[in-house]
């Protein structure tokens, strides 16, 4: 029997400073750029539960957070606390989560600082595998002082809707006879890789819960979505049969980000290019890389064209100065006819390093 966990933390970056700061206990907490008392450009990384009381969410605009916490302070609400986020810091505490997960799992896949894949298919049964889960989030919560929200299901898939389902501090468990009920009710952006423009092109076909794409063949969603339809017809039935991979050869290192809305504002576009680069360069660095020779920015527009621009550098280099000249240098295109010739707003960015030594 195949029982796989999806652990995800909850409110991460935000939660890691609220450890570090007592003061700022309780408090709404917003981590990403200088919102320049409402004229800032760039978008936030992460904001905690009191903070998103407010309406304010990851990848938002900065000014537009700023005046969320405005609009709520006039109301008599305590003022957002906004934070310049700390990459280092946050890697720092996920290897202690990824070192606690493991004590527990044969197998952990970490997909990203904050979240990863842990095989329980060794616990035999869906009751053994809860209480390991609940043993791992009591031993984060007692030593990193951090909570977790944790999916349990037969798939990757299933488990890492699950584990949004309770959040914070939740457990979810889907049992395999019980996957399809489970998301046939959800709303269809709740499947990973449906974004805000396929959603809306399902709405217009009276699409909005995963129960209504079930009504299209393979075929029919092959010839409206390509492959990606294909896919997306055995995910709405959460099937799922990617396997966890413990480590990667890593031949490059990255980050990207998709904007809360279709953006073709410059000053937020650089702004999130240049928290994603010091982002990139902190994990860099934690990989035990010393040089990099190529600098990649991808760019997904509104309409889902993703273009990419690579440039190899002369000499090797290492620092955070130049990989954001070499990155803004590969993006500056995107503003005008030479790589955006309709001026097509921009939906996604990403920046990553490749040719790596040690």
């Amino acid at each position: 029997m195949r029982i796989i966990a999806h652990l995800d933390m909850d409110a991460f970056f935000a939660a890691v400073e609220e450890r570090e700061r007592p003061r700022l206990r309780g408090k709404p907490i917003i981590v990403g750029a200088d919102p320049k008392n409402g004229q800032g450009r760039g978008v936030v990384s992460t904001a905690n539960y009191a903070a998103r009381e407010y309406g304010i969410r990851s990848a938002m605009p900065i000014s537009q957070a700023w005046r969320l916490s405005e609009g709520a302070r006039r109301n008599g609400k305590p003022a957002a606390v906004f934070l310049e986020p700390d990459f280092n810091k946050y890697a720092d505490a996920s290897d202690k989560i990824i070192a606690i997960a493991k004590t527990y799992a044969p197998l952990v896949e970490q997909a990203s600082i904050d979240e990863m894949y842990l095989d329980l298919s060794f616990s035999k049964n869906y009751g053994q595998a809860e209480k390991i889960a609940n043993k791992i989030k009591r031993e984060i919560k007692t030593r990193e002082r951090l909570t977790c929200s944790i999916g349990i299901s037969p798939n990757k898939l299933v488990s890492k809707i699950a584990s949004d389902m309770k959040k914070p501090d939740g457990l979810t468990i889907v049992l395999p006879e019980f996957v399809e009920k489970f998301i046939e009710p959800l709303a269809i952006r709740k499947i990973p890789g449906i974004g805000p423009k396929t959603e809306e092109l399902f709405l217009k076909k009276g699409v909005r819960i995963v129960a209504d794409l079930k009504k299209f063949s393979r075929e029919e969603l092959g010839e409206i979505l390509g492959v990606w339809g294909l896919e997306l017809y055995e995910k709405v039935r959460g099937r799922d049969d990617s396997p966890l991979i413990e480590e990667r050869e890593v031949k490059s290192v990255g980050s990207q980000e998709t904007f809360e809305k279709d953006t073709l504002d410059s000053g937020i576009v650089i702004n999130l290019l240049k928290v994603l680069a010091d982002e990139v360069i902190g994990n860099f660095k934690k990989e035990g890389f010393e040089k990099f020779r190529r600098v990649v920015v991808t760019v997904r527009f509104a309409d889902f064209e993703t273009k990419t621009k690579s440039r190899t550098i002369k000499e090797p280099a290492d620092s955070l100065e130049t990989l954001q000249f070499e990155a803004l240098n590969l993006l500056m295109p995107f503003f005008d006819k030479r790589e955006n010739p309709r001026a097509k707003k921009i939906r996604l960015i990403g920046i990553r390093v490749e040719k790596l030594t040690v």
